[in-house]
């Protein structure tokens, strides 16, 4: 029997606990933060009506029960958030505080796609971007803040709901807002709140839809049952103080929202996100007992579970289809799981590179792999049939809201193109994972002992735990829960508020803001709502709560050298945008690293990847003048470790014979700083360079900005790269950056 490709599409859609609590331990109204709020209205009902249009298209929706409460709580107007308080006061009667908060934060969003194409809500940036936050304080008038106010809650509506009259006249309008205007456009906020849970409902009940569940406060599940699990993927991991081992937790978390769902849904839930597809061979029992018929993991943990490493061609696919596109059966003492793992690339180009590429060539663009796998299952099948003879399931599985916040209308042409061509397609077909699971069982399995411990991120647990101030959160949070377990008559029942702020404090999403890694400017507050969590619990059972608590986790201070953070996309204009360099990697030149560069005319080196390109960025001290202030030719050389390729020297005269100048590379691109024209070379037999062609962008204003592309260099998912840059005069030799030091990147 011939199949089609199938595909699972599975968004992930969570956010972490914004209430705060009061010092009673009580969970009160006041949110934090306000991105449930916002994501609401822009990111979760408008992903599932768009697909209600293309009937022919099923999919899997993750809810995370605390996301589901916390929209709860703004539909019933009992959560208040310090943005949304801002937006409804009579702008007179806001405190110099409040305007400096509204000033600083918001404008906090893409400002490519958010801010920009509403002219007033552009204006009010512009001014805060060229002229600074003081100067706006101390000129914007009244209705300054109250346009701001408004277009923070409008821009963040989706497209999907602008042909609403009452929203398309407060586009139309563009300023001049007023108070009552601020006050329709929060209900309106709560009217497509107020939509997304039974929307979802009623396209699960259709068949449409499959909806699934991930435990009740999105912690991860391995490090409940034993935080040395961390060690399975990282041996070398530094421990916290005290070892977290509270399996018992586990089943609690998985009740909560297996109830919670039925409540909303109408029926027991069959699929279990594990939090930040995390699992272990310690926690499946669990999952089993509870009902949960299939689970989803990452191709890395399924390469750890199997010994395989799951290499890539120059397309960006799979080698061996056959091992990644199908579900897998997993033995546990209360019955089989079965678990899908997906595929890492697919899902990280949706979520990190086609906002930041033509709607059509991206939508053509995941098709086109989805085709490619295809065919490479074909062309492995022993008949030579050019049909698929076996049913296979690839698995795209994603966060389903940050990323839309760079597409062009909130991706709403990228999915309409995209659903379309799916749509008309004979060969490919979208189902729910059970739906798949239903008509073909797993027939291959993986013995639940040899399940990796480990996660999305690298198969390992280390965004959450190994760095010295994520060990410090772990061991806040043992000694909690220890005084929990000293209180044997604090029952769920009988002190909820004690067991409400333990389950809150066990969430991952503390962990994945403390220390190296991930950072924004709400580290402070992330810190502070963990702590809050944790002095709730204290107070519930009548305890002190431990000074340790009431500090700080970390210092919260500016950072020097890191690594990156995530994808980035920055326009190539040499201006240096602050949001499209924030997740970059950084070096400090100027004054921050060795004799050499005390002086420098170059501050800071900036660099990052996206599918696409990698990119680099340099900042100069203010007025430097290429050529007379600087060496004008900049040189970027690199080469792969681990590859077998020709390398060559450094093209330049007067190089000192010290690492890294003397190192041999790969390719070299260089850039008249005075011109802006480039050259690109690679590296060949007898130790010479032969010129390329490159599509290499580069731009110099306030700062310069390159964009080198993947496909000049031809090189394959999955290399890592090693760079330096030398600047000389004529061909000369004059310094290099970062001193002492190779920038390193990994091709995506």
């Amino acid at each position: 029997m011939p199949h089609p490709l199938y595909v699972a599409f599975i968004w992930h859609q969570h956010q972490p606990l914004y209430k705060s609590r009061t010092e009673s331990g009580v969970a009160d109204g006041r949110y934090r933060l306000p991105w449930v709020r916002l994501h609401g209205t822009k990111d979760y009902l408008d992903l599932v009506l768009i697909l209600e249009k293309y009937p022919k298209l099923h999919q899997t929706v993750n809810l995370v029960p605390s996301l589901i409460l916390q929209i709860e709580d703004y539909v019933a107007g009992t959560a208040l958030d310090p943005y949304l308080k801002i937006a409804l006061l009579p702008t007179e009667q806001l405190t110099r505080e409040q305007k400096e908060f509204a000033i600083a934060h918001f404008f906090d969003g893409n400002h490519h796609t958010l801010i920009d194409p509403h002219p007033r809500y552009a204006e009010l940036y512009g001014q805060r971007h060229d002229k600074g936050q003081e100067w706006c304080l101390n000129n914007w008038i009244d209705q300054d803040y109250s346009d701001l106010a408004a277009w923070h809650n409008l821009s963040w509506i989706d497209p999907l709901f602008w042909d609403d009259p009452e929203i398309a006249g407060w586009l139309k309008q563009g300023k001049g807002f007023t108070l009552s205007d601020r006050q329709r456009i929060y209900s309106k906020q709560r009217e497509i709140l107020s939509r997304i849970i039974p929307q979802h409902r009623k396209m699960q009940d259709a068949g449409q839809l499959e909806i699934m569940t991930t435990p009740y406060t999105h912690p991860i599940l391995p490090l409940l049952a034993d935080t040395n699990s961390g060690r399975v993927a990282v041996p070398e991991m530094t421990l916290p103080r005290s070892r977290f081992q509270w399996a018992e937790d586990i089943p609690r978390h998985l009740r909560k929202a297996k109830y919670l769902y039925k409540d909303r849904f109408g029926r027991m839930p069959r699929g279990l996100w594990p939090s930040e597809q995390s699992v272990s061979p310690a926690i499946l029992p669990y999952i089993s007992e509870q009902g949960f018929q299939w689970i989803c993991s990452d191709e890395a943990v399924l390469g750890w579970s199997t010994n395989h490493f799951f290499s890539r061609d120059g397309s960006g696919n799979v080698y061996e289809p056959e091992l990644l596109y199908r579900p897998y059966r997993l033995e546990t003492p209360h019955g089989d799981l079965a678990i899908v793992f997906r595929d890492h690339r697919l899902s990280d180009l949706i979520g990190f590179t086609y906002g930041s590429m033509e709607t059509g060539q991206a939508a053509r663009d995941l098709v086109g792999h989805l085709e490619a796998i295809a065919r490479s299952l074909k062309s492995r099948q022993a008949s030579g049939s050019t049909v698929l003879e076996q049913p296979w399931l690839v698995t795209i599985a994603l966060d389903g809201e940050n990323c839309w916040e760079f597409y062009q209308q909130d991706g709403l042409p990228f999915l309409n193109t995209l659903y379309q061509i799916l749509s008309d397609h004979s060969d490919i077909k979208l189902v729910t994972v059970s739906e798949f699971l239903d008509q073909f069982p797993p027939t291959e399995s993986i013995l639940s002992a040899k399940l990796h411990s480990g996660s999305w991120v690298d198969g390992s647990f280390t965004t959450w735990i190994g760095d010295p101030a994520k060990n410090r959160a772990w061991d806040l949070l043992t000694d909690a829960r220890q005084t929990l377990a000293d209180h044997p008559e604090a029952t769920e029942e009988t002190n909820p508020e004690a067991w409400e702020a333990l389950f809150a404090a066990e969430g991952s999403d503390w962990f994945w803001w403390f220390g190296e890694g991930h950072s924004s400017n709400q580290d402070a507050m992330f810190d502070q709502l963990f702590r809050e969590h944790l002095a709730a619990l204290y107070q519930a059972l009548n305890e002190p709560v431990p000074p340790e608590v009431r500090q700080p986790v970390e210092a919260h201070a500016g950072r020097g050298d890191h690594p990156p953070e995530g994808f980035i996309h920055p326009y190539i204009d040499g201006r240096g945008d602050e949001q499209d360099w924030e997740r970059a990697g950084r070096f400090e030149i100027g004054g921050a690293r060795g004799t050499m560069h005390r002086s420098s005319t170059i501050q800071r080196v900036w660099y990052g990847v996206d599918h696409l390109n990698f990119y680099c960025r340099l900042d100069f001290k203010a007025g430097t003048r290429p050529g007379i202030d600087c060496p004008p030719e900049l040189n970027l050389l690199w080469f792969y470790p681990g590859q077998t390729l020709y390398n060559c020297s450094i093209p330049l005269v007067e190089l000192p014979n010290e690492p890294p100048l003397n190192y041999g590379f790969h390719h070299h691109l260089g850039i008249n700083l005075l011109t802006q024209t480039i050259w690109f070379q690679q590296a060949g037999e007898n130790l010479r360079w032969h010129s390329r062609a490159s599509r290499a962008q580069v731009g110099l204003d306030t700062c310069l900005e390159l964009a080198i592309p993947w496909a000049d260099l031809q090189v394959e998912p999955g290399w890592s790269l090693k760079l330096v840059m030398v600047l000389s005069d004529g061909g000369r030799y004059r310094s290099y950056l970062p001193e002492q030091a190779l920038i390193p990147l990994g091709v995506p």
